[in-house]
């Protein structure tokens, strides 16, 4: 008699090697800011927050890349995954490929100007010194005024009809 292997069973902490649980536990950190370390060995190679775009499986042409814009997590980038919850009830994520590691945590919490706590939110791009322009596409031999598309107010073949109805009082 031959009986399937039973679930794993973790409280608060563990090390998940099966991409099903590695997908679960990330999931959270998807549409976040989150701080992260790269390690190789015990050396710190980089560090940054980033803003996580999207956590990718069963595709392993697609890369896992870490930018202040940006972060793509592919868990077939990774053997496997340690979390621990932190006193503060958030979860560290550790991303493991032989001696590299990717640490990853929940931005932390900043003060604004009045010195009110101010959470985790995606980067803003500034777009106050830029100019929306849109520009028609006017073939050299289309003068202004004899574009293909009419005015529907000027081109109206019974502007009458759209007149106000006459005064029937008396």
């Amino acid at each position: 008699m031959s009986s399937a292997p039973t679930a794993k069973f973790f409280v608060n902490q563990g090390v998940v090697s099966s991409r099903v649980d590695m997908q679960n536990l990330l999931r959270p950190l998807l549409k976040q800011t989150v701080s992260y370390r790269y390690q190789r060995g015990r050396e710190l190679i980089a560090h940054g927050t980033g803003w996580v775009e999207r956590i990718v499986t069963d595709d392993p042409d697609s890369s896992t890349y870490f930018t202040p814009i940006s972060i793509s997590l592919n868990v077939d980038s990774f053997e496997h995954l340690e979390f621990d919850t932190r006193p503060d009830q958030l979860l560290v994520y550790t991303l493991v490929q032989g001696d590299e590691r990717v640490i990853i945590e929940y931005a932390p919490l900043t003060t604004d100007a009045d010195g009110g706590l101010v959470g985790a939110r995606q980067l803003e791009f500034d777009t106050s010194g830029f100019v929306q322009m849109e520009l028609q596409g006017l073939g050299a031999d289309d003068p202004v005024g004899d574009s293909p598309v009419g005015d529907p107010v000027m081109d109206d073949p019974e502007p009458a009809a759209r007149t106000t109805e006459p005064d029937t009082e008396g």
